[in-house]
């Protein structure tokens, strides 16, 4: 199986997992020790993927590669996690939730790509981000 459809089979399951947990989280838990234990077996998991992955050259030399998106993704995993969780207790539906939350971080980032990333867009890709458009307001309705 190519490495990108591993990657998007993994994207895909880690992601019902995802919304289905979060729906699951009990109302009375504590949001913010929800995220601690989230991140908890999230940052355990990691040290045991390091074999797999392991940092070429000394540790040192790792850090000293990355920049400023490692720590911006801390953030925005956060911000992602206690959005989903708010909105789920306040009552958006599983069924609904991702979809909307995902055609909206389309519609965003084909502008982003585009203006920062030098990206293109085909006659193909123009009709899919309309029709996600088309989706998002039919969602919403």
């Amino acid at each position: 199986m190519p490495l990108v459809t591993l990657s998007l089979v993994l994207i895909v399951l880690a992601n019902v997992l995802y919304h289905v947990s979060q729906k699951s989280i009990a109302r009375t838990a504590p949001p913010v020790l929800s995220l601690l234990v989230t991140y908890g077996i999230a940052l355990l998991g990691t040290f045991l993927l390091i074999p797999f992955f392991p940092v070429r050259g000394s540790l040192k030399e790792g850090w000293r590669q990355l920049n400023w998106a490692s720590a911006a993704v801390g953030v925005a995993a956060l911000g992602i996690e206690l959005g989903f969780l708010i909105a789920y207790r306040a009552g958006l539906k599983v069924s609904l939730g991702s979809a909307v939350a995902s055609a909206a971080v389309a519609a965003l980032l084909v502008p982003t790509g585009l203006l920062f990333f030098g990206e293109r867009l085909s006659a193909t890709n123009v009709v899919g981000v309309v029709l996600c458009a088309v989706g998002l307001f039919l969602a919403l309705r």
